[in-house]
């Protein structure tokens, strides 16, 4: 055992000293861009139109219920308040109205109150007033304002 030991750190430590030489998989400073906001590569119509429709598919909204549901799961679990920072509540009002509202352009903001106001457009008056109701389903929500209105066609 005495002698195994040390066989056993070694052959450890050469494993992480060959692991360690391997190069770098990310761009040096020198390669990356200036500019963050810079785009690199215009999509294609394809990719636009496949990424909207990923967007907007069934399955996307199923993941995006999800998603709510297991926040507010482990914000149970956690003991996680009705008092949340007014991004995670924004987001989480967000996720939720894209998953129930297809082709709704709406945005969301929220405030450390737990009012939110939702703006934008919807397709029609169905969707339009799901809005509230699906706001407050988030925990957190205590004031709906919605300013949206649906989109003449």
């Amino acid at each position: 055992m005495k002698k195994l030991a040390p066989f056993l750190i070694t052959t450890v430590l050469m494993f992480g000293a060959a692991a360690c030489g391997d190069t770098a998989t990310t761009r040096s400073s020198t390669e990356a861009p200036a500019n963050t906001q810079e785009v690199v590569e215009t999509p294609t119509p394809e990719a636009t139109q496949a990424a909207k429709e990923d967007a907007q598919s069934e399955l996307r909204r199923r993941q995006l219920n999800a998603d709510i549901r297991a926040r507010e799961q482990r914000n149970n679990v956690t003991g996680g308040d009705t008092d949340r920072a007014a991004g995670d509540l924004a987001s989480q009002v967000r996720s939720k109205l894209e998953a129930n509202i297809p082709n709704g352009l709406l945005t969301v903001e929220a405030a450390e109150t737990g009012a939110v106001t939702v703006s934008g457009t919807v397709t029609n008056e169905q969707q339009l007033a799901k809005i509230e109701p699906l706001a407050k389903e988030i925990k957190g929500v205590k004031n709906v304002v919605v300013k949206a209105t649906v989109a003449k066609q």
